[in-house]
């Protein structure tokens, strides 16, 4: 029976998606895949454990969070913080020290540099787009990595059919960007290069500091960009230090609300608005700024720097302790990005050969383990993640990849139960599937 199920929500969902690709319209398929998703929910009923580990692609906000942006709701600084009254000063008062906050993490030389965005897709549209648009003048040449997040991929797409020129640096099978092809890339007519400082699928931590003195030495005024999603409040992490451009960072990546995240621009770099209407207190993003949010941006940053190295080293125990039972343990995987101190403290991404993943995060799901397949992004494209075609994996490899990222509120215990149940999903899907599904 559940064998079945799982058959018609896999086979419900890829027909859902593959109608969104072609842009057409089946009368009745929405409502069956409701109908199959409550089917399914209902298959989960039960469960006395749960762990979440999709971390990636959103988080659980915990209760100290929540408590901080509670009051800025309905009790105080809710107001507009351009007007002039109590609600609005307050409101007001409260973003500018949030502000503070987070530019002392990040250890900015000035308030002025912090710019607080929707998120992570909308602060690198601005980096990408905001910066291009100040260099239009200067050149027309890009430079990203073959495995930069698709938030930057896409933007850089729309950029190509406006005439940039686009280069993709390559990288080896651990992920690091080939230093050499960037240095040999960089010419006069390059105006931008946006290289992540953490890949946000296999956790790599690239060498942005020796990148930024390549284009720098070769290029004085090419602008640089680091999406540091997935660095920020995860590995030491400094911008005076660093001395790129412009840097992005995201709340719900350290178990902040979804909805808020910033763009770092530094002092003296000229970007432009991508966006018009009513501006605040963020010269550059138009709209009534989210109270809440930026405080709840601001109290996550708290707790993941207040505790940082005990924070990070219980993260690494979790992530290794992943990371060497199931590939000494389970036959036919395949640890995806580097081991040790050059991986970021909470990714684990393994390929379970003969596995499909999409099939794996369903398994896992009914066992109340809530995991990702890959990049979320490339999964509803139907496509294996161009981070681990990059890496050189073959379409199985691709497809059979699992991503787990742990955070300082998961348990030994979590991750023990993650491990008692993975090797028995891995097998059973293996015999429902017979191979990765590649069809």
């Amino acid at each position: 029976m559940q064998k079945l199920l799982f058959l018609k929500v896999r086979f419900s969902i890829r027909f859902r998606i593959l109608n969104a690709q072609e842009d057409c319209s089946h009368k009745g398929s929405g409502l069956s895949l409701i109908e199959n998703v409550k089917e399914l929910l209902k298959a989960h009923e039960g469960l006395t454990r749960e762990v979440y580990l999709d971390n990636e692609n959103s988080s659980i906000t915990p209760k100290e969070v929540i408590d901080a942006m509670l009051p800025y709701y309905s009790q105080r600084a809710y107001g507009n913080p351009t007007l002039t009254h109590k609600p609005g000063w307050e409101a007001f008062e409260t973003i500018m020290e949030s502000a503070q906050k987070i530019t002392a993490f990040l250890e900015c030389k000035t308030l002025e540099e912090v710019n607080f965005v929707p998120g992570e897709t909308e602060a690198n549209n601005l980096a990408l787009l905001g910066a291009t648009l100040s260099m239009k003048d200067k050149g027309k040449k890009i430079i990203i990595s073959e495995i930069e997040p698709i938030t930057v991929l896409q933007v850089i797409e729309m950029l190509q059919k406006r005439d940039f020129t686009v280069i993709k640096i390559p990288v080896d099978d651990e992920g690091f960007i080939n230093l050499e092809k960037l240095e040999a890339a960089i010419d006069s007519e390059t105006v931008l290069v946006s290289l992540a400082t953490v890949n946000n699928e296999i956790g790599t931590i690239e060498p942005i500091r020796e990148a930024l003195e390549i284009v720098k030495d070769k290029n004085s005024h090419a602008l640089f960009h680091t999406d540091a999603s997935d660095a920020f409040g995860k590995i030491p992490f400094s911008l005076q230090d660093l001395n790129v451009d412009l840097a992005t960072i995201s709340s719900y990546k350290i178990q902040g609300p979804r909805g808020i995240g910033a763009l770092y621009i530094k002092e003296g770099i000229n970007v432009e608005k991508i966006l018009e209407g009513q501006i605040g207190t963020q010269r550059l993003w138009p709209g009534v700024e989210n109270t809440p949010a930026i405080v709840g941006f601001t109290k996550a940053s708290e707790l993941a720097f207040e505790n940082f190295n005990e924070n990070t080293q219980h993260m690494r125990r979790l992530r290794d302790k992943l990371i060497d039972v199931i590939t000494e343990g389970i036959p036919e995987v395949k640890l995806n990005g580097p081991k040790g101190n050059k991986r970021a403290p909470d990714n684990v991404n393994i390929s379970f050969l003969k596995c499909e993943g999409e099939a794996l995060t369903i398994e896992l799901s009914l066992k109340g383990i809530y995991v990702s397949s890959g990049s979320a992004c490339t999964r509803r494209l139907l496509q294996p993640s161009h981070v681990l075609v990059a890496l050189g994996r073959h379409f199985d490899e691709a497809h059979g990849s699992i991503l787990m990222k742990v955070t300082r509120c998961n348990t030994e215990e979590d991750i023990n139960y993650v491990l008692e149940v993975t090797p028995i999903a891995v097998e059973r899907i293996r015999g429902i599937t017979g191979s990765t599904g590649a069809e």
